[in-house]
């Protein structure tokens, strides 16, 4: 036997036997539901579980994850569903599950504990709590027996259930120590960064400084940052090309398109059939993790966009194409707004339904397996476990077809013609799990990223999905209490208040949705939540939002996080949305706004703009200011999507036939009533109106 079944036995011996009773069966959070059939006697995040918890005298086990969270399915089918450890967790502790993209400020909250306790974070996430809710012991994944440093689950259980009866003061203590470091941990860097009112805060060098930051930290053999596990890291992308639009730095362009390239080329983009996995495992991108996510595939669409408005090269056309395909097919609500994520798994086994053996390709394609082999890499050998291959682009396709005789245009088609078949057969397979829940922030990334996108390539599709996820949220998502808005969406039910990343999200997506369409309500509505925002989110103190509003849940601590994660930081977004609403609605207030939280936090972009840039975006709005441009004629529609096909960083536009005075950037815009004029200001400095986006472009980067 065992020594964790001898652990759970000798308890059984001392205690009265409880049964479980699990309330996951309500929720409509596909990873709580996951659970729902667990013998573990589960709770959702909510008072219910405190209250049981200070009745039953217990500490709650609050355990974190999320569906497509490979290893939280590993320690479910190792732990949570053996009913001798879940018995035990049931004696010992009140158990509560919840789901970080739907509860992210309980996940931030107890990931900082975490992180604190342990010196390193992840998913899954084991947090005790008192039954007051404070802290005391976190850790991440267990397994079900002993390994070199680490416990095993039952070994933890047993510990803190004996410390919980025989030691209760040492765990309060701690619990002390946990809250009183939790409370310090941001003031030293904010009171560090923040600058008087006189000082000249930004600089060309300090631009320089992030550009040469970013630089040392890049890998410009393999593209991207760092080494393995690799991330996108998008927002530094993005900020790159921004960078190299007003120094003409090549190099700066020269990275962010090789990483792009390399990523697109590489067995982290789905070469059958479009989308991103979340990471890649290696530093070469062959190796993903195979989940797909919807916000890693928002912000890879708005940078590829930008790099081939930048290149007009077909491999990131082609790349925005499939992937918006794949979120049409897979991911998207048939009312309009866009599920969570696939699962790296299908069948309990990680990748399956991605990879292939050389035989399988040959048995499908026939005479075609050859060359399709050559192109992406296939081996009898592989290049992952058992023989099988992620397939990955070897060669471009102008090289390739060259190498063999035919045209690129012949060699499209061969190709084409063999990844249809291949996806027919893939399409046999069990797919992966996929997370339909909807959630506000993720959708309102891929909103802008279709509008910017379908508005790019010309392609109105794409325009009105955007619009219409637009509206879904809108619909779906609004509290009665408006401009408030829910964060989750599932089955008819909208739940959980939005947090700032929420807002933030919104804002952008309704400031793009202005600028596609000339319909200027959606403007008055980004105006609308941030007024509100000011009164529920904003710190007066640090001029910085909260990522909670007002009166929201008591056991989570309010905080500000300032910090990109894999999407922009809440409160960088809601700098840059600050900046430009400033401009198209004339609110000053909103300018000085953008430039206190720039005050407070530039000196930390300065130092760390691998994990602040989207602030570093903002500072550079700040210095080289954003453009406003105004096209008033005839035809101003069709002059504005010409100039919103070109590549420029963070600008604001308005269109119409004629002048507007509700608007200032229409305002006293003579229009040409044969040939719309396109206006350019920057800066408190007007220029002479042009007629087209190519003399726009001139008048914006003079020197090129």
């Amino acid at each position: 036997m065992s020594q964790g079944k001898k652990a759970i036995l000798l308890y059984f011996d001392q205690t009265q036997s409880v049964s479980a009773v699990n309330r996951l069966q309500h929720e409509t959070s596909p990873y709580l539901l996951q659970h729902a059939d667990n013998p573990v006697d589960w709770y959702p995040w909510g008072e219910e579980a405190f209250q049981v918890a200070r009745m039953e005298d217990k500490p709650l086990l609050v355990s974190v994850g999320y569906s497509t969270c490979h290893w939280c399915h590993v320690m479910e089918r190792e732990s949570f569903e053996d009913p001798d450890v879940a018995g035990l967790m049931n004696m010992l502790f009140v158990n509560v599950k919840v789901d970080r993209e739907e509860r992210p400020d309980v996940d931030q909250m107890l990931m900082d504990v975490c992180q604190l306790m342990t010196g390193s974070g992840g998913w899954p996430l084991h947090v005790f709590l008192t039954p007051e809710g404070k802290p005391f012991y976190a850790g991440t994944y267990f397994p079900p027996r002993p390994m070199p440093g680490r416990p095993s689950w039952v070994q933890v259980l047993h510990h803190l259930g004996r410390l919980w009866r025989e030691n209760r003061q040492t765990i309060y203590k701690q619990a002390q120590r946990i809250e009183d470091a939790l409370k310090g941990k941001d003031t030293p860097l904010l009171q560090l960064d923040r600058l008087d009112a006189d000082q000249v805060p930004w600089s060309e060098e300090q631009l320089h400084a992030i550009y040469k930051q970013l630089l040392v930290q890049a890998d410009v053999v393999h593209g991207g940052f760092g080494s393995a596990p690799k991330f996108p890291q998008s927002m530094a992308l993005d900020w790159l090309m921004h960078y190299y639009f007003y120094t003409h730095q090549a190099e700066a362009l020269q990275h962010a398109l090789f990483s792009l390239e390399q990523m697109v080329r590489g067995g982290i983009y789905d070469q059958l059939a479009g989308g991103f996995a979340r990471y890649a495992t290696d530093e070469h991108w062959l190796v993903p993790h195979f989940e797909k996510m919807l916000y890693d595939n928002a912000l890879l669409l708005r940078s590829l966009t930008s790099a081939w408005q930048l290149t007009k090269k077909d491999l990131f056309a082609e790349a925005v194409a499939e992937t918006i395909e794949w979120v049409k097919q897979v991911m998207r609500h048939p009312e309009g707004g866009f599920y969570a994520a696939l699962d790296a798994d299908s069948e309990g086994e990680e990748g399956k339904y991605y990879v292939w053996t050389k035989a399988e390709i040959e048995e499908v394609l026939g005479e075609q397996a050859s060359w399709f082999c050559e192109y992406y890499g296939v081996s009898e050998q592989g290049n992952w476990e058992d023989g099988k291959n992620i397939l990955h682009r070897k060669y471009d396709d102008y090289s390739f077809a060259e190498k063999h005789g035919i045209s690129v245009e012949v060699w499209k088609r061969h190709l084409a013609a063999a990844k249809k078949k291949l996806l027919l057969r893939r399409g046999v397979r069990v797919p992966p799990g996929r997370d339909d829940k909807i959630l506000l922030d993720w959708n309102m990334l891929m909103v802008t990223s279709l509008l910017r996108a379908g508005t790019t390539f010309g392609c109105q599709e794409w325009v009105h999905m955007g619009l219409e996820a637009l509206s879904f949220a809108m619909q779906h998502l609004r509290q009665a209490q408006e401009p408030a808005m829910y964060h989750s969406w599932k089955d008819g039910q909208a739940k959980h208040n939005a947090y700032l990343d929420d807002y933030a999200c919104l804002i952008e997506a309704l400031i793009e949705a202005a600028q596609v369409t000339g319909d200027w309500s959606y403007l008055v509505q980004a105006g609308q939540i941030v007024s509100w925002m000011w009164e529920e989110f904003l710190d007066e103190q640090s001029h910085l939002f909260y990522f909670t509003p007002r009166n929201h849940d008591s056991y989570v601590q309010r905080r500000i996080e300032f910090f990109d994660s894999a999407t922009p930081s809440g409160n960088a977004l809601m700098a840059c949305n600050l900046q430009r609403l400033a401009l198209l609605m004339h609110r000053p207030e909103w300018a000085q706004q953008a430039e206190r939280m720039l005050r407070v936090i530039m000196a930390s972009v300065v130092r760390y703009p691998l994990a602040m840039a989207h602030w570093a975006v903002a500072l550079a709005n700040a210095y080289w200011g954003i453009p406003e441009i105004a096209v008033v004629g005839v035809n101003a529609l069709e002059k504005a999507t010409s100039v919103m096909r070109s590549y420029i960083p963070e600008w604001v536009l308005m269109f119409a036939e004629a002048p507007d005075e509700q608007w200032p950037l229409l305002s006293g815009r003579a229009g040409d009533p044969d040939d719309a004029l396109i206006y350019l200001c920057r800066q408190y400095v007007c220029l002479k109106p042009v007629r087209s986006a190519e003399e726009l472009m001139r008048q914006l980067r003079p020197n090129q």
